[in-house]
């Protein structure tokens, strides 16, 4: 196999690995990352990436295995990019008014380490497919990793696991209720008043046993409140402990009541962001697929 040819594979499958990790880096509702220096981090990282996959079979086909200890340093670096990622949101967290949670900062950190290791793959694939067959084939499969890497990085959301509905929220006393279910107690005639007239009552009904468990963990619920107030605002400030957006549970049928008090009092589009609140990795749980639950052994 002539060296052009090999030329010709690493510059394809690099630009297919540098166009996955470009396709992957997109702001979404969370607005993370936010700033260009958080993606010159991430495509720097993505270019990277793409190189030492593109180059892995080239390198082999030369018997150069010394090359394939890049790809440990690599793994080492990636995992770097997982700890940077928890120690700076962690860091930042501490100024949200409603923080978004260890859980949720996990996910996250864990997904921009998966999204390189998703770049290596594309580039390695579309240059087996060049050295293997030709140039254009593997054109065609760079274009195809680079539309399935998104399907990789897709998970389930909180409309797939709960039905959402406003609530009316309702004073009993001091007790602070979101229909039937109890939320807290507030003392201040002042945040009674803000309360009734900024807040929004929801009610998350989960569809079965799993979704019931994941509701209940409450590194999800931080996750919900924390999206909500990104996109619609938060109607408070530091020192009123009152005014928080929260999240309890009823334990009898395991429904979820929200507490909700954004700037932005748009009752149809909360339901809209929460329905597309990720479900962390860190709250799923499927205990219907358990053995113990279904009455065998393990």
């Amino acid at each position: 196999m002539n060296l052009d040819h090999l030329m010709m594979a690493v510059i394809v499958s690099g630009l297919a690995g540098i166009c996955t990790r470009i396709y992957l880096l997109q702001t979404d509702y969370r607005q993370y990352p936010t700033y260009p220096h958080g993606y010159i981090i991430h495509l720097a990282l993505g270019i990277i990436a793409a190189g030492l996959g593109s180059v892995a079979i080239p390198a082999l086909i030369k018997k150069d295995f010394t090359a394939f200890t890049f790809l440990a340093l690599a793994a080492q670096q990636f995992r770097d990019v997982r700890n940077m990622e928890r120690t700076m949101l962690s860091k930042i967290d501490g100024m949200e008014l409603v923080p978004r949670g260890v859980s949720y900062i996990e996910g996250i950190a864990m997904v921009f380490e998966g999204r390189n290791y998703l770049t290596i793959a594309s580039a390695l694939i579309t240059s087996f497919t060049v050295i293997t067959w030709n140039v254009t084939l593997g054109v065609i499969v760079g274009i195809v990793c680079v539309v399935c890497s998104r399907f990789f990085m897709s998970g389930k959301m909180m409309s797939s696991i709960v039905e959402i509905r406003e609530a009316k929220l309702r004073l009993d006393g001091a007790s602070l209720y979101a229909e039937d279910i109890y939320l807290m107690n507030v003392g201040l005639s002042s945040d009674k008043k803000a309360i009734m007239e900024n807040g929004i009552g929801m009610i998350l009904t989960p569809k079965d046993a799993s979704s019931r468990i994941t509701l209940s963990n409450v590194g999800q619920r931080q996750a919900i409140l924390h999206d909500v107030s990104t996109v619609l605002g938060v109607y408070r400030d530091t020192g009123e402990p009152a005014l928080t957006p929260l999240g309890k549970l009823d334990l009898k049928d395991g429904r979820l009541g929200l507490l909700l008090l954004p700037q932005d009092r748009n009752v149809k589009r909360a339901i809209d962001i929460i329905g597309k609140v990720p479900v962390l990795e860190s709250a799923m749980k499927k205990p219907l697929q358990a053995n113990a639950t279904r009455g065998g052994t393990s």
